[in-house]
C-alpha cells in the first residue's frame, strides 16, 4: 500500500492499480487490510477520471470496513442517533434560558478558542495556518471534553441537567479541561489556545456552558464537498467514524452538525466566526487576516508559510500529505464528479447549500 500510494503520488496509476489490486485479492489480509487496500484503489480510480469504478471501490472497501467493526459498533447506539437525540433534549431545556457563568479563561491564556466544523470541512488547514503564528499554541484532535463529557452527555438527556449545574461542579469540570490540555503536550500560558476537534460541533452545548468566554471558529465548506469527502477517507475507526462508512450516514450525521451549530448560533453571537474553506483558497490573506483580527493577534508572513510546519511536525489525519504540498484547491467542486452517485443525499444537504450560499448546481 505504501509503494501504491508511492505511485499514485508520482502519476504511476497503472502500476498502483496493479499492486493494489492484487493485494485485495490475497487471501492472507485481514477484512480491515483488504477495506483499506480497496479504499486506496479507489482513490488511484478517482486520479484517472474513472467515477463510477471509483465509486463502486470506494463503497466496497466501506463496507468491508464496516462488517470489520460491525462487532465493535453495530450493537452501539449509533452516533447519529445520539446526535438527534441530543438536539431534541435541547428543545425541552434550551441554552437561551441556560445562567451565564462568569467564568473566563485561566490567568495566563490569552484567549481560548475551539476550532470545529465537521471531518473535511478544512479545520486541519486552518489549524495549522494559526498554530505557525508566533503567538497561537494549537491541539490536534484530542478528547480534552472527557470528563465533561461523561458529566452531561453520557446519555442524551443528560443534556438538559447543564441549566442547573451547580457552578462548583461546572469549576471542577474547567480544571478536569485544562488539566487534560496539559497533559496532551499543549502549553497554552502566554498564548492564544486553539483545541482544534471538528467533532466539537456535537459538544457545543458543553463548550457554551463551561466557556462562555470561548471564541468558537466554524469551518465552512461546500457540504457536498464535506459529505463526499468524509465519506471517501479512512479515519481511526471510531463510533463516528463507523457512522461515515455509508452516504446516507455521512449526509445525516452532518445534517445533525450543523443544526447544532445553528442552535447555537445565536447563545454564541459575536463569539462565534465562520471561516469559510473556499475563501481562503480564493484570498488567503483576507480571510485569515479576519481571523486574525477575532483573535487579537497580528497578521504575519508566517501563517503563509504553514506548509513548512506541517512537513516539519506530520500530522495524523487524511489530510497531511494535501498540507504538506501547500495551499490547494484541488478538492473545490469535486463533488459534481459525483453527481450522479451523491443523487440520493442531495436533498439532505440542500437546505445547508442554500442557506451558506453556496451555488445549487
Amino acid at each position: 500500500m505504501v509503494v501504491a500510494a508511492a505511485d499514485l503520488a508520482d502519476g504511476r496509476t497503472a502500476d498502483a492499480i496493479a499492486r493494489l489490486q492484487a493485494l485485495a485479492a490475497d487471501s492472507r489480509l485481514t477484512d480491515v487490510q483488504r477495506g483499506l487496500a480497496q479504499g486506496l484503489l479507489a482513490d488511484v480510480l478517482d486520479a484517472e477520471g474513472r467515477i463510477p469504478e471509483a465509486y463502486e471501490a470506494y463503497a466496497a472497501g466501506n463496507m468491508t470496513l464496516w462488517r470489520a467493526y460491525a462487532p465493535a459498533f453495530a450493537d452501539q447506539p449509533a452516533a447519529l442517533d445520539f446526535a438527534r437525540d441530543v438536539l431534541d433534549a435541547l428543545d425541552f431545556g434550551g441554552p437561551e434560558t441556560w445562567p451565564v457563568s462568569p467564568a473566563g479563561a485561566p490567568p495566563g491564556v490569552k484567549r481560548h478558542v475551539f476550532l470545529l466544523g465537521f471531518p473535511r470541512s478544512g479545520t486541519t488547514l486552518l489549524e495549522q495556518v494559526l498554530g505557525s503564528h508566533p503567538e497561537v499554541e494549537t491541539l490536534e484532535e484530542r478528547d480534552t471534553l472527557s470528563a465533561a463529557i461523561r458529566a452531561f452527555m453520557s446519555r442524551a438527556g443528560d443534556v438538559a441537567n447543564l441549566a442547573s449545574a451547580p457552578e462548583a461542579e461546572l469549576a471542577e469540570l474547567r480544571a478536569a479541561y485544562w488539566e487534560r490540555v496539559r497533559a496532551e503536550g499543549a502549553r497554552p500560558d502566554g498564548k492564544v489556545f486553539v483545541d482544534k476537534h471538528p467533532l466539537n460541533t456535537f459538544r457545543l452545548p458543553l463548550i457554551a456552558r463551561l466557556f462562555p468566554d470561548a471564541v468558537v471558529l466554524m469551518a465552512r465548506r461546500d457540504p457536498r464537498d464535506v459529505v463526499l469527502s468524509a465519506w471517501r477517507r479512512r479515519f481511526a475507526m471510531s463510533s463516528s467514524a463507523y457512522q461515515l462508512l455509508t452516504l446516507p450516514g455521512t449526509a445525516g450525521y452532518y445534517d445533525a452538525a450543523m443544526r447544532m451549530a445553528d442552535r447555537f448560533a445565536g447563545v454564541l453571537g459575536e463569539r462565534l466566526h465562520v471561516v469559510r474553506h473556499e475563501a481562503m483558497i480564493e484570498d488567503f490573506d483576507a480571510e485569515v487576516g479576519a481571523v486574525c483580527e477575532v483573535l487579537g493577534i497580528p497578521f504575519t508572513a508566517d501563517l503563509r508559510a504553514f506548509a513548512d510546519r506541517v512537513r516539519e511536525r506530520g500530522i495524523a489525519t487524511p489530510s497531511a500529505a494535501q498540507l504538506a504540498g501547500g495551499l490547494s484547491g484541488e478538492g473545490l467542486g469535486a463533488w459534481r464528479r459525483y453527481r450522479d452517485q451523491l443523487a440520493p443525499v442531495l436533498p439532505t444537504l440542500a437546505p445547508w447549500v442554500e442557506r451558506f450560499g453556496y451555488e445549487a448546481e
